[in-house]
C-alpha cells in the first residue's frame, strides 16, 4: 500500500482544522502514530457510507462534472475515513469525491486514515459538510442543531467550530421554529433566506402561513415580504378580540395550522362541541392534506 507525505491543507477552515487538531491525540490511527500525515490508497469498495452524512440531495450533473475533471485530474483532496477492521473503513467526509471516483471508474483513493468514535465521526461529517458543501439553509440549520444536541456543545461554542459568527448561528437555527411547510419551501428553493428571515418575526403562526402563501403565489421580493411583516404585526398589534379564545383552543389551532401549511380554524362552545375546518386552494393542495391525514 504506497504512502506519501503531504502538508496539511489550509483549505480544511478554522472550524474542522480546530476539531482535529484538539482531537489529535484520540485521533492517532491504531497502526502508527506517523500514519496521521500520511495518505493512504484504499479500495473503494472497502469503504462504507458514512451513517451520519448531513447532506441529503446531491447535485447529479455536478457529480458527473466532477467524475469528469477526477478521470483527468485525479483525486486533488483525499477523503477521509476511519478504519472499522483490517481492509475495512468508514466515511467520515468527502461523499461527493467518493461517488464521483465511483463514476469515474476508479477502483482505490486516496485517504487520510483516522480513528474515530461514533460522536467524533458525527462531529467532523457535520463540520466538513458545514464548511465544504453548498447546504441549503435548513441542511445547515439541522447540522448546527445536531452538533448542539448530538455533540454536545454549548452554542458559544458552535460559532468557533464551524468558523461563524454567533449572529448568523442564531439565524440559521431560528429556522426551525418555522412551520414545516414554510422549511420545506426553503429547502426546496421556492424562498430565499431573507424571506424566511421576515417570516420569522411574526409570531402568529396563521399570519405567517398567510403571508407565506402570498409569497408563493406573487413570486414576492424579500423587500415586499418584510413591508407585509411590518404592516400585519402593526395590525395585529391594535386589533381586538371581542370574543375571548379558550388558550387550549388557540394552542391547538396554532399547532395544527404549522402541522398542515395552512390556517385551521377550531371552534368549540361550552358544551365542548365544535368543528375544525381545513382550508384548501387547489387539488394539489387537497392531496397533500390528505397526504398528511394518511386517507
Amino acid at each position: 500500500m504506497a504512502e506519501s507525505k503531504f502538508k496539511k491543507r489550509s483549505g480544511l477552515g478554522r472550524g474542522l482544522g480546530a476539531l482535529l487538531e484538539d482531537s489529535e491525540e484520540n485521533l492517532m490511527p491504531a497502526k502508527s502514530k506517523g500514519i496521521q500525515n500520511t495518505i493512504s490508497e484504499i479500495l473503494i469498495t472497502k469503504v462504507e457510507a458514512n451513517p451520519w452524512q448531513p447532506r441529503t440531495d446531491f447535485d447529479e450533473e455536478a457529480l458527473e462534472e466532477l467524475a469528469s475533471s477526477i478521470k483527468v485530474q485525479g483525486i486533488i483532496q483525499p477523503i477521509t475515513v476511519r478504519e472499522l477492521s483490517k481492509n475495512q473503513f468508514q466515511l467520515i467526509s468527502g461523499e461527493r469525491r467518493l461517488q464521483a471516483s465511483k463514476k469515474a471508474g476508479l477502483k482505490s483513493i486516496p485517504a487520510y486514515v483516522r480513528t474515530a468514535d461514533d460522536q467524533q465521526m458525527l462531529e467532523m461529517a457535520l463540520i466538513e459538510n458545514i464548511q465544504r458543501e453548498n447546504l441549503n439553509a435548513m441542511e445547515v440549520a439541522l447540522s448546527y442543531q445536531r452538533l448542539l444536541s448530538e455533540c454536545d456543545l454549548k452554542q458559544e461554542e458552535l460559532g468557533d467550530r464551524v468558523g461563524k459568527n454567533r449572529t448568523t448561528v442564531n439565524n440559521y437555527l431560528r429556522l426551525l421554529k418555522l412551520p414545516p411547510a414554510i422549511q420545506a419551501s426553503l429547502r426546496d428553493a421556492q424562498i430565499s433566506m431573507g424571506h424566511a428571515r421576515a417570516l420569522i418575526s411574526i409570531e402568529n403562526v396563521d399570519l405567517q402561513l398567510d403571508i407565506f402563501k402570498k409569497v408563493i403565489q406573487q413570486d414576492l421580493s424579500v423587500r415586499k415580504v418584510e413591508e407585509l411583516v411590518r404592516g400585519s404585526t402593526k395590525s395585529e398589534a391594535t386589533e381586538t378580540s371581542p370574543t375571548p379564545v379558550d388558550p387550549e383552543i388557540k394552542a391547538l389551532q396554532t399547532k395544527l395550522s404549522s402541522h398542515f401549511g395552512t390556517k385551521i380554524s377550531v371552534k368549540s362552545n361550552e358544551k365542548s362541541k365544535g368543528e375544525i375546518k381545513i382550508p384548501f386552494n387547489s387539488t394539489e393542495d387537497l392531496n397533500r392534506i390528505l397526504e398528511l391525514l394518511d386517507i
